[in-house]
């Protein structure tokens, strides 16, 4: 989609910038934007979104947070190498990669780190305030693509890293998006901060394979007056995740939204269980098996088996690009407050929405001819959309944008 001459920048702020999945959202959006590729996979590129006035592509500025030290172009070089970036692409966005590698920022808390909760809250949300500057962006989004964390111990627990973020993006003005099961947002601290911020916020963890599949074979079971009795799955992946997902804290905070899902769709939760298994020969690539126990006519017991297989940082890039560019582009609108209309991204959707995948669409498209309406205007359907994304219109917040 192209933009006017006088269209602003936006910035796009990652939190976990050298991992896998946002080195192939640098990558993938350098080489759409060159025509180097095709935009698959990107929701937001299709014709249903051209009304939009989303940002373009070529409009989108990288930087953000990670605790990792390796440059993005030798990143992309390990991805090429494992099959993730098809070749050549990589160098052909050197230059892009190089731009995003001087934009990202020593993220925490580390070990050793003696900073104080608040200090780190202070230190990066000025690390995007300084990012917002000094590319003279009107805005920026920013987005948790982080490895997942163990669920919080509680109340008195300090606050996980994915909170401190989202707690430093509201302080420089920034929506925010979780692509993680993190709690980022979720956590009560964070969430009453959010409230009254005037800003839009969007997830939480996407929804990129096995959890997809449920969003669409839930309702279909459901339609048919077919009883599921058992629905159980296993995960082999590897990579960042893998590993991260070998601690069960944080595979329990992971399958959590596999789980409301079916609770959602089926109106009950069958038996069964996720098992997540971390094979690191399996690099960036997982596989997902599910086995459905149901009932048919009679009581007649019949079984459906689904294998997923599929490169996860591939699978996320071009739903992060359009996040970014909707989260965006409501921020611009004014509105604030939990987009529910996007669920159709997310396992564990905020705000109020559907939970079959079809009618998660339908939302997210009349969610893009709203954001067509212009700035201030349709305020009749908008308050509708408003409603269905489970957001408030509002005044954008008057603290620096990210």
């Amino acid at each position: 989609m192209s933009a006017s001459l006088s269209r602003p920048r936006v910035g796009v702020w990652l939190i976990g910038a050298r991992g896998s999945v946002a080195t192939t959202v640098v990558t993938g959006c350098a080489a759409v934007a060159a025509g180097l590729h095709p935009p698959t996979g990107m929701v937001t590129e299709t014709p249903v979104f051209t009304r939009s006035d989303l940002p373009a592509l070529s409009d989108l500025v990288f930087g953000g947070h990670d605790t990792l030290d390796c440059p993005l172009p030798k990143r992309a070089e390990t991805l090429t190498a494992g099959g993730v970036l098809p070749p050549g692409v990589a160098t052909a966005v050197t230059a892009e990669l190089t731009a995003a590698d001087r934009e990202i920022r020593p993220g925490g808390p580390t070990p050793g780190d003696t900073r104080s909760q608040a200090e780190l809250i202070t230190a990066f949300a000025a690390d995007i305030r300084d990012f917002v500057h000094r590319h003279d962006l009107e805005r920026a989004v920013v987005v948790n693509v982080a490895s997942t964390e163990p669920a919080s111990q509680g109340p008195d627990a300090p606050l996980p890293a994915s909170t401190l973020y989202a707690l430093a993006a509201l302080r420089a003005g920034c929506p925010y998006v979780n692509f993680t099961p993190s709690e980022g947002m979720h956590h009560p601290v964070a969430a009453a901060e959010a409230a009254g911020s005037g800003l839009p916020h969007a997830g939480r963890d996407g929804k990129t394979g096995q959890t997809l599949l449920r969003a669409v074979l839930g309702p279909m079971f459901a339609q048919r007056a077919l009883r599921v009795r058992a629905w159980s799955g296993t995960n082999l992946l590897g990579g960042g995740d893998g590993a991260a997902l070998a601690d069960p804290a944080a595979a329990a905070a992971k399958n959590a939204g596999k789980e409301r899902v079916l609770a959602d769709t089926l109106g009950t939760v069958p038996e069964g269980e996720v098992h997540i298994d971390d094979v690191p020969a399996l690099g960036d690539w997982k596989t997902a098996w599910d086995h459905i126990a149901f009932d048919g006519f009679l009581g007649t017991r019949m079984i459906l088996q689904t294998i997923w297989q599929g490169c996860d940082s591939a699978l996320a890039a071009p739903l992060v690009l359009d996040l970014a560019r909707l989260t965006a582009r409501a921020h611009e609108t004014g509105l604030s407050g939990p987009l529910g209309a996007l669920g159709f991204y997310f396992k564990d959707p905020v705000g109020e929405g559907p939970s079959g995948l079809s009618e998660q669409y339908e939302e997210l498209i009349r969610f893009g001819r709203s954001l067509g309406q212009g700035e201030g205007e349709g305020q009749g359907e908008g308050e509708g959309v408003g409603r269905d994304a489970g957001s408030v219109s509002g005044p954008e917040a008057t603290g620096e944008a990210r």
